[in-house]
């Protein structure tokens, strides 16, 4: 309640006192400057009221949404890709999506070979370029958007199947 009180002081005596601290008569200058210091320590004592207390020794660590025990890893095959300053690979999503994908790139000649994993990470080896990126999931669509290096391919291909991933229709 003292908050609020203090907040609608600021906003009824804040404005009349700069007024009055341009266009007043030098009594009221110094009635205008003192109203503006008492505010600004009522403002600094309320601050120091308010704060926080010391903090723990431990860090207690509090999750508004449980962790997605129900994610099952998988390995989804691209529906499409999109080649441009980054690679952006869609598939379809299933009802409950993981949150995270590991996309695994070599280049290969022309080619540039990607194997794309959900959830938990999978082993990977071989010279491959991998990211752990956060999945985008929109109505029954999900997407991940890799970063790609200057000397990257240009002829995105399934790295399973070896079969080309289609632009995007559209």
């Amino acid at each position: 309640m003292l908050a609020l009180s203090l907040g609608a002081a600021w906003l009824l005596l804040a404005p009349l006192s700069l007024w009055l601290l341009f266009r007043g008569r030098p009594l009221e200058r110094a009635g205008a400057i003192v109203t503006l210091l008492l505010l600004e320590a009522g403002t600094i004592v309320m601050g120091r009221l308010a704060a926080p207390q010391a903090t723990p020794d431990h860090t207690v660590v509090a999750h508004d949404v449980p962790p997605a025990a129900s994610c099952a890893g998988r390995a989804p095959t691209p529906r499409s890709a999109r080649l441009g300053t980054s690679l952006v690979l869609t598939w379809a999503a299933r009802r409950h999506e993981c949150d995270t994908a590991e996309v695994a790139m070599r280049s290969q000649g022309r080619r540039l070979l990607v194997w794309l994993h959900t959830g938990h990470a999978a082993p990977t080896g071989g010279g491959r370029l991998a990211y752990t990126l956060p999945v985008h999931v929109k109505g029954r669509t999900a997407a991940v958007t890799v970063p790609l290096p200057k000397d990257a391919a240009r002829v995105p291909v399934d790295g399973r199947n070896g079969r080309r991933i289609p632009p995007p229709r559209g």
